[in-house]
């Protein structure tokens, strides 16, 4: 991650110091002199999936976002220390319990400067997982209001059949071979499978964390989420969507999910449901 410049305003005494906009912001993202309004009174923070970064998977959401009045942050976590251009242009490689980390810090840093109480949170794909990590283990649910998972998979992916795979591997012996392989180079992959121990963990007691309200939004058609109701959240301060129950030819899938004009309605009338507006395919 970028190093944090602090900035001095004046001359002889220091003002509220305001970092930076980050490089490779978003557009509409990360202005941290933002101050929340009445209507909008906690700051969105947006979390991008695995393998991408907060410049690709936010430059069509967090414009429109801010456009609705929102304070908008983002940030491009779990790139390993040391990683060269542009190679550290990838992130959500690092384990998730890492990632959470460094997201917990990052909604500290928004709270601090926006002298808000609480963030929304909008993650899509890891980043609709990782931050529970957060929020149920690291202090998140005393910090997070609402909750938007876009293409969730709370239940861990099948992709090809994967974890079975990956079993009939370790009972071989060949554990350390798979964990020798992707440990130096992605991690948090393994912990995508269903029935991964940091799933186990997260599932535990219940994946929703009570205090939090959460709006899961799947497609049919997520060739990365196997099967798409591993987004499914049965708890009663969860709602959950597909997107093709709301719009029959919509053919969103796991990536068009964060472009996708139905799913931007649907974020922001998760974030606001006191003004939400009807749905038009």
């Amino acid at each position: 991650m970028t190093a944090l410049t602090v900035l001095v305003v004046g001359a002889g005494a220091a003002s509220a110091a305001v970092p930076p906009t980050e490089p490779g912001s978003p557009p509409g993202a990360n202005d941290w002199a933002c101050k929340p309004s009445k209507a909008h009174p906690e700051p969105v923070v947006l979390a991008h999936g695995a393998s991408a970064n907060m410049t690709l998977n936010w430059f069509a959401l967090s414009p429109k976002l801010k456009a609705q009045g929102h304070c908008v942050f983002a940030l491009t976590y779990g790139v390993p220390a040391g990683t060269p251009f542009p190679i550290n242009q990838i992130g959500g490689r690092l384990p998730m319990e890492q990632s959470a980390q460094e997201f917990g810090a990052f909604v500290d840093r928004v709270l601090k400067h926006t002298g808000a109480r609480k963030v929304n949170i909008v993650g899509h794909s890891e980043g609709s997982l990782m931050p529970n990590y957060y929020v149920k283990f690291l202090g998140g649910k005393d910090k997070v209001n609402r909750y938007v998972a876009l293409t969730p998979l709370w239940d861990g992916s099948q992709l090809l059949a994967l974890p079975k795979l990956l079993d009939f591997a370790r009972k071989l012996g060949l554990g350390p071979v798979i964990d020798g392989i992707m440990g130096p180079v992605f991690p948090s992959a393994l912990q995508f499978l269903h029935g991964s121990e940091f799933l186990r963990k997260l599932n535990q007691d219940g994946v929703a964390v009570p205090g939090v309200t959460y709006t899961n939004v799947m497609t049919r058609y997520d060739e990365a989420v196997v099967p798409y109701t591993s987004g499914y959240m049965h708890a009663p301060n969860a709602t959950n969507y597909v997107l093709q129950d709301l719009c029959r030819f919509n053919i969103s899938e796991h990536i068009l999910v964060a472009i996708d004009p139905l799913v931007h309605q649907l974020v922001a009338n998760s974030l606001d449901p006191a003004n939400a507006k009807p749905i038009r395919c």
